[in-house]
């Protein structure tokens, strides 16, 4: 049997997505086999390179302060969130999220995916078709 783990987020690292996130759960740091974990902080005027992660789901819970987020094939949709509000992305889903306010925008994300980084694929071809 595995041992439990207490993990405080201390370092940081840099996502392939543009972001830098606070270390967490991950087969990495100690040892999970399908899910990681890590807290994201959008800053004001922040924004993500457009992504998908392949065959692998994301929830995502926003702790403080607001932020947009593209999605679909054409990063056509639209969906505006904030403090208390929980996503859901479809694995192979391509989005990208925007803070376009003044404050950090804070979240817990989990993923499907122990290692946090490995089934990020960027879309450079959807960058131009979101505004910002």
């Amino acid at each position: 049997m595995a041992d439990c783990v207490k993990l405080r987020p201390g370092g940081t690292y840099a996502g392939k997505q543009g972001f830098d996130y606070f270390e967490g759960i991950a087969k990495e740091s100690v040892g999970s086999q399908g899910v990681c974990m890590h807290i994201l902080k959008v800053p004001p005027g922040g924004r993500a390179k457009a992504h998908k992660h392949a065959t692998h789901e994301t929830a995502i819970s926003v702790i403080s302060g607001n932020a947009t987020m593209y999605w679909g094939d054409k990063l056509e949709n639209v969906m505006e969130i904030g403090p208390g509000d929980m996503i859901y992305i479809p694995a192979d889903c391509p989005h990208l999220p925007f803070n376009a306010g003044t404050e950090p925008a804070v979240a817990v994300i989990a993923r499907t995916d122990p290692h946090e980084q490995e089934s990020v694929v960027l879309l450079p071809d959807l960058e131009a078709l979101v505004p910002g």
